[in-house]
C-alpha cells in the first residue's frame, strides 16, 4: 500500500470545497422555497429542476472535484477520465432531481422524505464512487468496507435532511443555516469515502496512466461554477418576472404593468390595420351663367 495525500495544498481545497457546497445548497434551498410558492405544476417543476442542478451539480459534484484537486499519490501520476467524470455529474443531478420531485408534490410526510433521502443518497454514492472510478493511478484502488458503509449512512442521512429542509425552511437566516449544515454533511461524506480508499502501487503501470491532469480540472470546474451561478440567476429572474406580470396561472394581470404582460401587444397594435372612415365625396360645383 503506497502513500496517499488528501490535502496536497493544505486547507485551500477543503475550504474551497465547503464554500462550493454551501453556495450550491443555498441556491438550491432558495429555489425549493420558490417552488413551494408556485401556483402551477409546470412552474414548480421548473424551480425544482433549477434546485437539482444547484444542489446536485454545485453542492455535490463541484464540491467533490474541488476537493479531489488536493488528492495526490506521490509515487504515481493521477489522471481523470472525462467521460466517467461526466457520468458522475449526471448521477448527482438526476438523483437530487428525482428526490425533489418526490417531496415537492403532494402532502408533506416523513415517509416521502425518507424515501427521497434513500434514493438521493444512493445517487450521491453513485456519483462519488463513479467519480473515483474515473480517477486513474498506477495501481489498484481498494476500499475499506466499514468506511464505505459509514459514507453511505452519511449520504442517506444528509440527503434526508436536505429534502426536509427543502420542504420546510423559510427565510434567509434559516436557509443559510440549513445550507451550512448541508455543506458540512456533503463534505463529511466525501472525506469519509476518501478515507476508505487505499492504493496498491504497480510500478509497471506508471507509463500506462492516461487522462487529464488534476490541475486541468480547474478550468471546467470554474466554467461549470460560473455557468451554474449565471444560469440559476437568469432562470430565477425570468421566473420572477413572469410571476410578477401574471397571476400565477399564466393569465396577464390587470392594472399596473398590465401593458407589459404580453410583450407582443405593442407590436401587434402597431401592425393592426387602422380602420378609416370613408372620406367624404367631393361636392360637384354648379356652374353659374351670366344673365
Amino acid at each position: 500500500m503506497t502513500e496517499v495525500h488528501h490535502f496536497t495544498y493544505g486547507v485551500f481545497n477543503p475550504i474551497a470545497a465547503y464554500l462550493l457546497a454551501f453556495l450550491g445548497s443555498l441556491f438550491g434551498l432558495l429555489c425549493t422555497a420558490r417552488a413551494r410558492n408556485a401556483r402551477t405544476r409546470g412552474r414548480r417543476n421548473r424551480w425544482l429542476g433549477i434546485a437539482a442542478f444547484s444542489i446536485g451539480g454545485g453542492a455535490i459534484w463541484l464540491m467533490h472535484f474541488a476537493a479531489m484537486l488536493g488528492f495526490d499519490v506521490p509515487a504515481s501520476p493521477v489522471r481523470f477520465d472525462v467521460p466517467m467524470t461526466l457520468v458522475s455529474l449526471v448521477c448527482a443531478v438526476i438523483a437530487v432531481g428525482l428526490g425533489l420531485m418526490i417531496v415537492g408534490h403532494g402532502k408533506r410526510s416523513f415517509p416521502k422524505v425518507l424515501g427521497a433521502g434513500l434514493l438521493t443518497g444512493g445517487g450521491v454514492l453513485a456519483m462519488h464512487y463513479s467519480g473515483m472510478e474515473g480517477m486513474h493511478v498506477a495501481g489498484e484502488m481498494h476500499y475499506n468496507l466499514s468506511l464505505v458503509i459509514a459514507s453511505a449512512i452519511i449520504a442517506v442521512v444528509a440527503s434526508t435532511i436536505a429534502h426536509w429542509f427543502a420542504i420546510s425552511v423559510r427565510g434567509w437566516a434559516r436557509v443559510s443555516v440549513a445550507a451550512a449544515i448541508m455543506a458540512i454533511a456533503v463534505c463529511g461524506m466525501h472525506y469519509t469515502g476518501m478515507a476508505a480508499m487505499s492504493v496498491h502501487l504497480d510500478p509497471d503501470m506508471i507509463d500506462q496512466v492516461h487522462g487529464i491532469r488534476p490541475l486541468t480540472m480547474i478550468v471546467p470546474i470554474t466554467l461549470i461554477t460560473a455557468a451554474t451561478i449565471v444560469g440559476v440567476a437568469l432562470s430565477a429572474l425570468q421566473a420572477m418576472t413572469e410571476e410578477e406580470f401574471t397571476d400565477g396561472a399564466g393569465t396577464p394581470k390587470r392594472g399596473v404593468h398590465a401593458e407589459n404582460a404580453n410583450p407582443w401587444s405593442l407590436k401587434q397594435a402597431s401592425l393592426a390595420p387602422v380602420a378609416r372612415r370613408p372620406s367624404p365625396r367631393p361636392v360637384p360645383m354648379r356652374s353659374t351663367s351670366n344673365n
